[in-house]
């Protein structure tokens, strides 16, 4: 067991002795107490409680301390996945796994082959930005992160010298884990930063080259042979899962699982005086973006309690005694390309203002292993430009190409933000909701998402899209939009593509800004209200239909558009708890968030069937098709399939429960559905006056409904799924030998109960072992008698190690829908059946800044 190594022979005795008294006998080896030679004082110091779920408390009396043990829990749960996330930002993937096999797993920055990756790693996140960060961050901060990679180092050691057996079978022996320094932590905070811009075209920027560059290396053959792979990475991955860099910015990470649900309850909708909160990120559930829950408190200075990205020292999403937060990606642009005019005969000199700059040019080397497991050199020259890196969109179109006559940057507003983990650490502190916002305000620094927030004793609840947004107003995007940036709107709508050969055309500066080149917080949206506020990842318009925010620059959003099914489920949800008279609870929450509800469903499955199973639909139904999709896909089922499906369709109850019978036919068919254009699909149009009601009813044709249904038909059957079969036998996660039944579905299905991996439907139906993402951590806050009270779920659980206790617990919670009473103060800790805890401490010659 690989909690407390030396205290798990005597953990049931630990929970018949109070905390403060196991304490006292729960220190490190004594090998490991180094002091001070002149004070006698240990430079690390901390208790490490762990509760149920195997959830960490972490107290200290100073902030390395508390990094410290941060860092020693999370790679006590997560060594491999973190392992291999710090591999990937140093950029020596090739090294180790070959250079055309990608990460395992999805991530924010895509999943781009380790050549591509190390490319984009050792050209953006290097040296000097690593430099530039740590240069920007406070004290605590810096101690933060060098404590983290201390106590990352003190587990390595451990596993090292043999303790844990049993723990990361997968990579505990791999040349590929080792020691950390603080730079390596810095290197993962930047990656996170350019999450919502720069890292989304990974590929784009590492594979950006002039014409007729040659890239240097040995052949080929010997540079892209059989790669040694990663413990973490199943074999057969099949290539078609990586998403491409310019994937739509709306739908963050390039699909619609990657999201959030964030809503909050003012006084006049709970009518108890005080507000609720409910975050819900629909989130990856692997790889090194997966959230890590604990508890950080040092007495009167932090008391913070939620979850971070793994490698992330602060709290990204939780609560503490005076506030509670949550985020939703948002859909602001946090980045803009440039046009660039090329000089005639120099494919890397343009033209600014008359006068020709020059690009400037970056070897990078990347050692690649080759199948016989020598190492080799491959080069290339990466270029930026005054405005950012040069990236390459041909993959969109021939006419985006880096030719003799144009070329394209990059500008991420992130890039030089480095207020994003001080604004969390500061959050952490925050002591009111006025305090929450000023913070906001100050430094308007959150990289890609909306916020929302409550406070003790405060009626109100706060929404938010206060961030770096790339100062770019609606009349400098019309007059400064390149003809190709008219036609790129259409994959990135909002993102400004803008005339490089211009400084008019640049990114305004304006006196007010927290940054250069940012928008102002006056011309961003915000909202306090006493009823409720929401958001599920579409713009601020209508994060209360009460109120609409209008007014608002394009690139932070749009206005007047049609909603998603998940955003008109959402707020009616909200709507719904509102009428009950006594108002909104945190019970009546619980199970709605989890009800797995399909809005297609609710909406158009009546008149889908109204039209297609009616008394006289067996012979025009049973007609060969005639009207294809526009996947090209006719689908083979016969009048009698059809009718059979209608009857399950017609029984079933709309939701993605785990018994539901008809779920997966309906998401099948609904998804061939949802590719026609809004103007063939539905009867009634969007109407902004009406946007929560509209656009309704189904204009789809007979045939056409046929063949969708035709088509979910050959897919269930394909994948050996009867059409009426329970939702659990489709949708699942498998733990070592235990397979656990799931709940929900897919966004473009619109369900608010989020499970949604990212694979074809085969033989594995909706299964979520592969890149799967949706419900991750689960938060219901408030406030009751002056302390806070949460309840939470971390459907991933807390460790990635199948030799876990915690691999798979928190994901059997998760499936059987039961919340988590987080215990917050020492005595709730203390009285927590699982109780169980040491005390960790270390010479300052382990300090991570030192190396």
């Amino acid at each position: 067991m690989r909690l407390i190594p030396l205290l798990i022979r005597s953990a049931r005795l630990l929970l018949a002795v109070p905390i403060a008294l196991a304490l006292l006998s729960c220190t490190a080896p004594s090998s490991d107490i180094q002091q001070h030679a002149d004070t006698g004082t240990p430079a690390y110091r901390v208790e490490i409680r762990r509760t149920a779920l195997g959830i960490p408390h972490l107290k200290a009396d100073d902030w390395g301390s508390l990094g410290y043990g941060y860092g020693y829990v999370e790679a006590q749960d997560n060594l491999c996945t973190m392992a291999d996330a710090f591999v990937t930002f140093r950029g020596e993937r090739s090294r180790y796994f070959g250079a055309d096999a990608k990460p395992a797993s999805e991530a924010t920055f895509g999943q781009p082959t380790n050549l591509d990756a190390d490319f984009f790693f050792r050209f953006i996140d290097d040296n000097a930005a690593v430099t530039r960060y740590r240069n920007a961050q406070s004290e605590p901060m810096r101690a933060l992160v060098d404590g983290f990679a201390s106590g990352y180092n003190r587990y390595v050691d451990e596993l090292t010298h043999g303790e844990s057996a049993g723990a990361h079978a997968a990579c505990r022996s791999a040349p590929w884990v080792g020691k950390i320094s603080s730079a390596d932590i810095y290197r993962r905070l930047y990656a996170l930063n350019l999450a919502g811009g720069a890292a989304r075209f990974a590929s784009a920027i590492a594979t950006a080259q002039p014409p007729g560059a040659v890239t240097e290396s040995q052949p080929h053959q010997a540079a892209s042979a059989t790669p040694l792979r990663s413990p973490a990475t199943p074999q057969g991955s099949p290539a078609s899962l990586s998403v491409a860099a310019t994937a739509p910015l709306a739908h963050f990470g390039g699909h619609e699982g990657v999201g959030s649900n964030g809503l909050a309850f003012g006084a006049d909708a709970t009518h108890n005086d005080s507000a609720l909160l409910f975050g819900n990120p629909h989130w990856f559930w692997t790889g090194p973006d997966r959230f890590y829950q604990a508890q950080l408190t040092i007495p009167g200075k932090l008391d913070v309690s939620g979850v971070s990205l793994l490698g992330v020292p602060v709290t990204m999403i939780g609560f503490n005694r005076d506030v509670a937060w949550t985020h939703t990606v948002s859909t602001a642009a946090r980045f803009g390309l440039f046009q660039l005019s090329l000089v005639a005969g120099s494919p890397t000199s343009y033209q600014y203002d008359g006068h020709v700059e020059t690009m400037t040019p970056t070897r990078v080397t990347v050692q690649v292993r080759a199948a016989d497991g020598a190492l080799h050199p491959v080069t290339r020259t990466l270029y930026r430009s005054r405005f950012g890196p040069l990236v390459n969109l041909s993959s969109k179109s021939p006419a985006l190409a880096w030719n003799a006559q144009q070329a394209f940057a990059l500008r991420d507003i992130n890039a030089d933000n480095f207020r994003v983990f001080e604004n969390f650490l500061e959050w952490n502190q925050a002591r009111s909701l006025d305090d929450f916002i000023r913070i906001q305000k100050r430094n308007a620094a959150m990289p890609w998402v909306n916020t929302f927030a409550i406070g003790r004793d405060d009626p109100r609840v706060w929404y938010a899209d206060i961030g770096a947004v790339p100062d770019v107003p609606d009349r400098l995007a019309q007059s400064c939009t390149t003809a190709i940036g008219k036609a790129f709107a259409r994959f990135m709508p909002g993102v400004p593509f803008l005339d490089g050969a211009h400084s008019a055309c640049d990114w305004q500066v304006e006196r007010d800004s927290v940054q250069p080149q940012a928008l102002p917080v006056a011309h961003m949206p915000s909202l306090l209200r006493r009823d409720y506020v929401g958001n599920f990842n579409g713009s601020f318009w209508l994060a209360n239909p009460a109120e609409p925010l209008t007014g608002y620059a394009r690139v932070i959003g749009a206005s007047d558009t049609a909603q998603s099914l998940r955003t008109r489920l959402g707020h009616t949800i909200a709507a719904q708890l509102q009428a009950d008279p006594a108002g909104v609870s945190a019970g009546a929450l619980q199970r709605v968030a989890l009800d797995s509800r399909s809005m297609s469903a609710i909406l158009f499955k009546q008149p889908v069937l109204d039209r297609l199973c009616t008394t006289d639909s067996a012979t025009t139904t049973s007609a060969p098709a005639s009207a294809p999709l526009a996947d090209g896909s006719r689908g083979s089922a016969n009048a009698g399939d059809l009718q059979q499906a209608c009857t399950v369709l017609a029984a079933w109850n709309d939701t993605g429960a785990v018994d539901a019978r008809g779920a997966t036919l309906w998401d099948e068919f609904w998804r061939r559905l949802d590719d026609l254009p809004a103007s063939q699909l539905y009867a009634v149009p969007f109407d902004p006056q009406r946007p929560l009601t509209t656009p309704s009813g189904i204009a789809v044709d007979r045939a056409k409904l046929a063949t969708a249904m035709r088509a979910a038909l050959a897919a269930l059957q394909s994948a050996g799924i009867p059409i009426d079969a329970p939702r659990s036998q489709a949708l699942y996660v498998q733990r070592n030998d235990e397979r656990i039944p799931l709940f929900g579905g897919c966004s473009e299905g619109g369900y608010f109960t989020a499970a949604c991996a990212q694979h074809p439907f085969d033989q594995r139906a909706y299964s979520m072992d592969v890149n799967p993402d949706g419900n991750s951590y689960l938060q219901i806050v408030r406030f009751e008698q002056g302390e806070v009270v949460a309840d939470t779920m971390l459907a991933s659980s807390e460790s990635d190690d199948p030799a876990s206790p915690h691999y798979a617990d928190g994901t059997r919670k998760y499936a059987k829908q039961r919340w988590l009473r987080v215990p917050f103060s020492d005595a709730a800790i203390a009285r927590d059946a699982a109780a169980a805890a040491q005390v960790l401490t270390a010479p300052a010659s382990l300090n991570g800044a030192s190396r």
